[in-house]
């Protein structure tokens, strides 16, 4: 009888490494072979960054570099430092155009958001009726008409002879009727108005959405604690749409904060400066009095002004379970 050789004893069933163990080897060696540097992961997003550095941080240090001058994007420009934003902060026009903006915040988010709730709650209770669907589609008409074409029509409807005022004199109140845009008093509010009817819609759909979501056993287990409508709004409703009223919160503030539009089409910042916002100030600076310095300045505070009301908005109404 003769012993094995050693190659024979490697090759016996007992030595030999079983499937398990090979496909181990064969799937280590595998991802050994397709591991890729971390630097590849970088090369997809390169033209991202490039078009955002180019289109977007590059102008943003440009507008900083010419809110340090005096400069009419001609001829020679002087340095004046800090200069043109302690005027953002002195000038009684200037200063008045980031209140009014900050004004506009009421009626172009609190307003949007409450009325949002409230529609897309009623909404939701209504939802297998026509009237829902009927709802929904004008409630979002808004977003489609271009903002330049609701300016103008609301131009027309708030105007002396306009649709508001006829309304108002059927009614029994022509001593109310006024033009509204072009009374002092009521300038800034009709606006506001407009605003709101513009972003009325987006908010309603983005609720919406958001309650399609919430789990209906909640209501039910709600209603049989004998909870009514209202409590279940406040208690199940509001809370699990804490992430989309910081979305609606956040672009409505940032529409009222770098609102433009609407203002240049109904009230070219008038009568006088009473309907002046930020957006519309740096518009005239830049291009009607040449102050490019001073116009970069007041854009660079408004930039500021957004960021500073936007993050803790966003930190806010983040999910905290996440």
């Amino acid at each position: 009888m003769t012993r094995p050789t050693p190659d024979s004893a490697v090759d016996s069933p007992a030595t030999r490494p079983g499937p398990a163990a090979v496909t181990r080897k064969r799937s280590s060696a595998r991802a050994a072979g397709l591991r890729t540097p971390s630097w590849v992961g970088w090369l997809f997003v390169a033209p991202a960054l490039g078009v955002y550095a180019v289109f977007v941080l590059r102008p943003i240090a440009l507008t900083v570099q010419y809110s340090m001058y005096r400069w009419d994007g001609i001829g020679p420009s002087t340095w004046t430092g800090l200069g043109n934003y302690v005027r953002v902060f002195t000038d009684p026009d200037l200063f008045a155009s980031i209140l009014n903006a900050v004004k506009l915040i009421v009626f172009f988010s609190v307003i949007p958001v409450v009325l949002g709730l409230a529609i897309a709650s009623t909404i939701r209770r209504i939802a297998t009726s026509r009237l829902a669907l009927v709802a929904r589609t004008v409630l979002f008409l808004p977003q489609v008409i271009p903002l330049v074409a609701a300016g103008i029509a609301w131009s027309w409807l708030m105007s002396s002879t306009g649709l508001v005022n006829q309304l108002l004199t059927y009614a029994g109140l022509g001593g109310v009727a006024r033009a509204w845009l072009g009374d002092f008093s009521t300038a800034l509010p009709a606006v506001g108005v407009i605003g709101a009817w513009v972003l009325l819609g987006l908010c309603t759909i983005l609720l919406l959405s958001g309650m399609s979501k919430i789990d209906p056993a909640l209501y039910e287990a709600a209603r049989m604690d004998g909870a009514g409508p209202l409590r279940e709004f406040v208690s199940i409703t509001v809370p699990s749409l804490r992430q989309e009223i910081g979305v609606c919160v956040t672009v409505t503030v940032i529409a009222a904060l770098a609102s433009f539009d609407i203002v240049y089409v109904s009230t070219q910042g008038g009568p006088g400066n009473a309907t002046m916002v930020p957006g519309l100030e740096i518009y005239y600076l830049a291009f009607s009095e040449r102050q490019v310095g001073m116009a970069s300045a007041l854009a660079v505070v408004l930039m500021v002004l957004v960021l500073l009301v936007a993050l803790p908005i966003q930190w806010l109404t983040k999910d905290k379970s996440s």
